[in-house]
């Protein structure tokens, strides 16, 4: 193995780095931080009032596929690329683009999200070359369409990574040169059984044998994940995970879950309990050339997870300079993860801080899988669901209500396009567009005034069933508030629809079509429209403006489309011209 940087290298090679991405000019010490690390620039303080920060996961841009049936270049653009991303990329994106526009719709404006995608390691390495293509060029290729399905599922991303940029790379490197000069990084031989599928080493607790189905050979699986793994014998370097396991043991016993759901949590403390071994963090250049090299190390190639977990501090504007630390969005306030990826980003991720003195993100949010059938997707069964197709039949919103609303964060959710058609025609058709052109049409009109009225206090004596209706539209805006403080936004789309579900009941039940003063029935009726219709604006946010438009709240002031204007009778401004129209026209097809 080569020679490595010795710290002082290490420190003055991150000296030049900083102060090419960020000029800075040092008044307390002649030369800077070059021979010592100071410990202000490796940590940065919790602050309440930085900007709310979300992430998804960065994706594979192999996403899985086999590329080997792919004749030629020419078939491989023509065939590929819309199949690349799957239902479960849509659903976490749409899970943290809920989370982020909740935080705007309380006022945090400045709130951010990011994804990206992840470019490195040997499944890229080995797919470019099935396909027959500059790795490079193959990673631009299929970057693009989780770009496209982003743009497609309305996701409103302020950043968007990929582990091949450059100032990844050399964020990488740094967190690399600090972890060697605290002493976290050393030198062995690793033997175990390795994963390509998965990019990481399983102990033998952790593989069993399975019969393939295809061939009916024998082989070793992940008990984990199901993938193969090979074994694999290597001198390369370590991380001291074990020295982390205390501290990552005080994390989740925190008042405050690290981990949501909670259920989550007992096997991951189960898992550092067991013992943690240390992490082998790079591997050999002459199995793995496609990565970022270990600074100093021709021989070696950083492991692709640490690589990867990297990228929300990248994004963050580390190395944070001295004097800047306070002005990043680090720490990340939520990361939304698939369980599958857990034991990444809630032990190696906290460990990987913990080791630079580096705050920790303060939630990570874990959903489930999609099944279908009650069985996992796979590409070699056939049952995977394409994102661009389901959302040009569905809509964008469709889509994004059905992942949201039966979408499991502690179970998998099973998807069928009957589920989707049901839920499309019950509780979006039949739910919110029926109670919308119902109000108007019984409003004959008159809506303006009604609204009027209330303001005044002209409308007719309430009864009973008018208390009860607006009580519950009081509570129920802090009900949905809570669910999502708790990073419950499932729970929080179903409580909102029960406006819509609890309303049809009051106005079926009123029956203001027969009586001549139908003022303040029509009145609650529209005052649910529009609490509802704010507060469904981060799940589906083009239908939500589409209603909120058929109400003519306005649009040239933000604070009536906030949530605090989901207080009951806060907003006297609305109604003005109001017409029929139709929110959720039939699919195009339902079979």
């Amino acid at each position: 193995m080569a020679t490595t940087r010795t710290p002082l290298r290490s420190l003055l090679r991150a000296s030049q780095l900083l102060r090419s991405r960020h000029p800075w000019n040092c008044t307390s010490r002649k030369h800077g931080w070059a021979t010592t690390p100071r410990r202000g620039l490796a940590t940065t303080p919790q602050r309440s009032n930085k900007p709310y920060y979300v992430t998804t996961p960065i994706f594979y841009v192999n996403a899985g596929e086999d590329y080997s049936q792919y004749r030629t270049q020419t078939d491989l653009l023509m065939k590929h690329l819309p199949l690349a991303p799957h239902v479960g990329h849509l659903y976490t994106m749409v899970i943290a683009d809920i989370m982020k526009r909740w935080q705007v719709l309380l006022g945090n404006t400045d709130a951010q999200l990011l994804t990206g995608t992840d470019e490195h390691g040997m499944k890229i390495q080995q797919a470019a070359i099935q396909a027959g293509m500059d790795t490079q060029a193959f990673c631009d290729m299929n970057c693009r369409t989780f770009e496209a399905l982003a743009k497609a599922a309305n996701i409103d991303n302020n950043h968007f990574i990929r582990t091949t940029d450059p100032t990844h790379r050399d964020a990488v490197q740094y967190f690399w040169e600090m972890l060697q000069h605290r002493g976290y990084i050393y030198t062995s031989k690793h033997e175990g059984w390795y994963s390509v599928s998965d990019e990481t080493f399983y102990p033998q607790t952790q593989v069993q044998n399975s019969l393939d189905p295809s061939t009916g050979k024998k082989r070793m699986v992940s008990i984990e994940t199901g993938k193969e793994v090979e074994w694999s014998s290597e001198t390369n370097y370590h991380f001291r995970l074990s020295a982390f396991k205390d501290r990552l043991l005080d994390l989740y016993k925190r008042e405050d879950p690290f981990i949501t759901p909670t259920s989550y949590t007992a096997a991951v403390v189960n898992g550092v309990e067991s013992g943690l071994q240390d992490l082998s963090i790079s591997r050999p250049t002459e199995r793995l050339t496609w990565g970022i090299p270990v600074p100093g190390d021709d021989t070696q190639t950083i492991y692709v997870w640490l690589d990867a977990l990297v990228n929300y501090l990248t994004k963050a504007g580390y190395p944070f300079p001295p004097g800047q630390e306070n002005t990043s969005v680090w720490p990340a306030d939520l990361h939304v993860v698939g369980k599958d990826i857990v034991r990444f980003h809630c032990v190696y991720w906290p460990a990987f801080l913990m080791a630079l003195d580096l705050p920790l993100p303060r939630n990570v949010l874990v959903h489930g899988h999609w099944t279908m059938n009650r069985e996992k997707m796979s590409k070699s069964t056939g049952n995977v669901v394409n994102p661009f197709f389901a959302i040009e039949r569905f809509g964008v919103d469709g889509m994004r209500f059905f992942l949201a609303y039966r979408g499991g964060l502690a179970d998998d959710a099973d998807f069928d396009n009957s589920f989707i058609i049901r839920d499309y025609k019950k509780l979006l058709q039949g739910g919110i567009g029926n109670l919308a052109l119902r109000t108007v049409g019984c409003a004959r009109g008159n809506l303006r005034s009604y609204i009027m009225d209330a303001r005044s206090n002209k409308l007719p004596a309430a009864t009973p069933e008018d208390l009860e209706h607006q009580e519950m539209l009081e509570q129920t805006p802090r009900q949905v508030a809570e669910l999502m403080q708790n990073l419950n936004p499932r729970a929080a789309l179903q409580e909102t629809m029960s406006i819509i579900e609890k309303t049809n009941k009051y106005f079926h039940a009123a029956e203001p079509w027969k009586t001549p003063k139908p003022q303040r029935v029509i009145y609650n009726v529209a005052e649910s429209l529009r609490i509802a219709g704010i507060l469904l604006q981060p799940f589906m946010p083009g239908k939500s403006h589409d209603l909120l438009e058929l109400l003519c709240v306005n649009t040239s002031d933000p604070s009536k489309r906030a949530f605090a204007a989901t207080a009951y009778g806060s907003d006297p401004d609305y109604g003005e011209g109001v017409k029929k129209g139709i929110l959720f026209p039939p699919l195009l097809t339902e079979e």
